[in-house]
């Protein structure tokens, strides 16, 4: 293991092109942690995967059409919540390996502390799994698995949003 992120820019999108003499976007530069992924913690897993994945719901929304700060805020807050996070590990399910299923299983049952008050005990230990498998796969150096598990939310997401479009006319 290498210890560092696909250095390869993403494929350059349009909005990017049109920034004539700007270099291509570049994933930040990461400090590997103290220990080998597989042998972290689950529950420190959990921790840094909550930000990457928050991150990675950012860039996306960064990335559409919706601009206006409140949106992107109010977007965000319906895809990173507890609930929600329990939505997509039910959705990435069928998609993992046995190596990933194990990362779940692992950082489910870890004791995490008691869950915010808003948020169930239930959701809050699936969100908890599926924050524990993406700072395994960050840490891993897996962003192309990464980017797969997430283009399924945000194909989920784009379909929720057909539906209720559909239902408005």
């Amino acid at each position: 293991m290498s210890g560092a992120i696909d250095p390869k820019p993403a494929a350059a999108s349009p909005a990017a092109a049109s920034h004539a003499g700007e270099q291509p976007f570049q994933p930040m530069p990461y400090e590997a942690p103290s220990k080998r992924p597989e042998l972290l913690n689950p529950v420190v897993l959990a921790y840094a995967g909550d930000a990457v994945f928050e991150l990675l719901v950012r860039q996306h929304l960064v990335a559409g059409e919706r601009l206006k700060p409140q949106q992107l805020h109010r977007a965000a807050t319906g895809i990173v919540s507890a609930k929600a996070q329990r939505r997509w590990l039910e959705l990435w399910a069928p998609l993992l390996n046995e190596e990933e299923q194990d990362i779940v299983r692992r950082a489910r049952n870890a004791k995490s502390g008691q869950p915010p008050r808003n948020a169930d005990p239930h959701d809050y230990r699936l969100a908890t799994a599926l924050e524990g498998l993406v700072g395994y796969l960050y840490y891993q150096g897996r962003t192309e698995r990464l980017r797969e598990l997430m283009a399924a939310v945000f194909a989920a997401l784009e379909a929720d949003r057909q539906k209720e479009t559909m239902h408005e006319h």
